[in-house]
């Protein structure tokens, strides 16, 4: 795991060493154990590594072939390296390093853009082609690695995080409205290509492109899901053992690994998997805990996994914790996000980089087994439009007997309605929206008739792949980066991927409850108690509680009896303090609201520079 960063000039200019430098300035955190730099006319690569595989020189970036024609930088690992290593020299290849990233080179030099087909891993690499003065990139199917860039006339930047490209063109970046306005509304991020920055874009997941000597730019999508979901027939058993193979493959490191554990089932699947199918004892786990009894603690869960870990590690965020570090944070994530639950990760990779380089996460098998609660919407109204009467009736009564809720059937409904409507219902949740910014950005939406409008359950896991999964991947990488360590997902293999999505609906929701194939695949493997819960937690926090403190309170009074124009753009601060002051006294809990006003508020000062 690494940075990347780059600087290629349209206009034949020499790229200036000193702003790569300063590119890489910015996300040194990424890579704090070497750095390179190549410069060959308009063209600049930077290098920043956190050695994974292969500690010894041999692995340094930017790596150049052996016919002096190509030079890679490439951020993330190809955890079948071995494998493809070996395929390569069956081919005549040989390697002067045991590294994944000459692998990486050599795959390229051998196949191609074909290469990407054999990768399992992660990844966003970029190879210039001194010969044709080409640059080609790609990025990995799920988008678990992040690939920024910047594009005019006469330049094309790129980088592993936002703040690498602002240092360069600060004064030419507008800030997106749009993607303000659906955060606010949708408490969405990350959908398509683009940014909350007007001129800065992603490579979207499983896409590469090749910009060519003349500054033509294409993109070109290589993996489709979709596509690769259509395998009938296929033996559910299987699962455990795709998942088991996952999971080995990303326990393959030369530095120490531990995984992060929230109690849950996914977490705790892959920890009870290493020591039980990999016979792996000497495993570390790092959670985020607020005292038994409280809200958002998940000891109770947690604890019964002792049985398998040599060591457990714990931290406690707290609402002062917050508040010291919400000015890190804020820098740190380089656009807003939606929760605080990505405060308790960032506490929990602060934990683990005492302990460990590389951790596993559970990331993903919630978009792939149905684990939102809203999922239930999806197929029970796939039920009704199919007409499938008597099925529908058996799962609402096993839900509503297993949750004691309606809420199942609310979502039922809400996904019925036509996406105006739908659009409007959530509007009205959030009073506090600037009227003439509604109605500038209201209309312009798609993220609602993407998401929410799926026929069937299978199409809104899809859909959860392309259009939500990936804000928390970014979250993922960025708060795991921030500490110079490696987060893996296996549950995002994209073999268990392709193979989960192509099973019938009854693996995924069956009786009233979710994860089904997963909960099969777990028994006498994962506690029982932890097996068979039924409730959605994760990284939460008592965020309503932290933001009723006196310090809390003062900033929070500020930011809205105070606004700045900018702040005000997009906020009606009356409707934002009445409602503020309803949370002061408990009668009701906007806690994500006010999240969404601070983070808001922090980010606009950082991006005072920005029209």
């Amino acid at each position: 795991m690494c940075g990347i960063v780059g600087d290629i000039n349209l206009n034949s200019k020499i790229v200036e060493e000193q702003n790569i430098k300063k590119m890489l300035q910015k996300i040194k955190h990424r890579g704090p154990d070497d750095k390179g730099i190549f410069i060959e006319d308009n063209v600049g690569l930077g290098f920043v590594r956190l050695s994974i595989i292969d500690l010894s020189p041999a692995g340094h970036q930017p790596m150049i072939s052996d016919d002096n024609r190509f030079v890679l930088i490439f951020n993330g690992e190809v955890f079948n390296y071995i494998e493809l290593r070996n395929e390569l020299i069956d081919k005549g290849y040989t390697f002067k390093s045991n590294s994944d990233t000459e692998v990486v080179l050599k795959s390229y030099q051998e196949w191609g853009e074909k290469c990407l087909d054999k990768f399992n891993g992660m990844w966003a690499f970029v190879i210039y082609d001194k010969e044709t003065k080409e640059t080609f990139g790609a990025r990995d199917r799920f988008g678990i690695k992040p690939f920024y860039y910047y594009i005019d006339d006469n330049r094309f930047l790129f980088a592993s995080e936002i703040k690498a490209i602002k240092v360069s063109v600060e004064n030419n970046l507008s800030i997106n409205d749009q993607a303000i306005f659906d955060y606010l509304v949708f408490n969405r991020t990350d959908y398509g290509d683009k940014t909350f920055y007007n001129e800065i874009c992603k490579i979207p997941h499983g896409h590469s492109f090749l910009l060519k000597n003349n500054g033509e730019f294409k993109l070109h999508k290589w993996y489709d899901l979709s596509s690769n979901c259509n395998k009938p027939q296929i033996d559910s058993k299987k699962y455990l053992e795709l998942l088991t193979s996952s999971i080995k493959l990303r326990m393959r490191s030369d530095v120490p690994v531990g995984v992060c554990l929230s109690g849950g089932l996914d977490s705790s699947a892959i920890i009870s998997t290493i020591s039980k199918k990999l016979n792996i004892k000497d495993i570390k786990s790092f959670s985020a805990v607020y005292g038994k009894g409280k809200k958002g603690d998940e000891s109770e869960f947690i604890d019964e996994m002792s049985i398998y870990l040599n060591s457990m590690h714990y931290t406690t965020p707290t609402a002062k914790s917050l508040f010291n570090d919400i000015e890190d944070v804020i820098d740190m994530l380089d656009e807003p996000v939606p929760t605080t639950s990505i405060y308790a990760q960032y506490k929990v990779m602060e934990l683990a980089k005492k302990h460990a380089t590389v951790t596993l996460d559970g990331q993903g098998a919630d978009e792939q087994l149905a684990g939102y609660p809203y999922f239930y919407g999806f197929y029970f109204k796939e039920l009704l439009t199919n007409f499938s009467l008597v099925e529908l009736y058996s799962e609402l009564f096993h839900y509503i007997k297993k949750h004691k809720s309606l809420y199942g059937l609310k979502t039922l409904l809400f996904f019925l309605l036509p996406k105006k409507l739908k659009i409007n219902l959530k509007v009205k949740k959030v009073s506090y929206i600037n009227s003439n910014f509604y109605k500038n950005h209201n209309n312009k939406n798609i993220l609602v008739g993407e998401l929410y409008s799926s026929n069937s359950l299978k199409q809104s896991l899809i859909n959860h792949f392309e259009y939500k999964l990936e804000h928390l991947l970014k979250w993922e990488d960025l708060n795991s980066m921030r500490f110079s360590i490696e987060s893996r997902v296996p549950f995002l293999d994209y073999r268990v991927v392709e193979h989960t999505l192509s099973l019938t609906n009854d693996n995924y929701i069956k009786k009233g409850i979710t994860k089904h194939i997963l909960r099969e695949s777990m028994k006498s493997i994962v506690p029982e108690k932890i097996r068979i819960r039924y409730d959605k937690v994760g990284f939460s926090t008592p965020e309503d509680e932290w933001f009723r403190e006196s310090y809390f309170q003062e900033m929070i009074n500020d930011i809205l009896k105070n606004p700045t124009e900018r702040f005000k753009k997009y906020i009606d601060t009356k409707s934002a303090i009445s409602m503020y002051d309803k949370h002061l006294k408990s009668e009701v809990n906007c806690s994500r609201d006010i999240w969404k006003w601070i983070n808001l508020d922090l980010w606009l000062k950082n991006n005072k520079d920005v029209l």
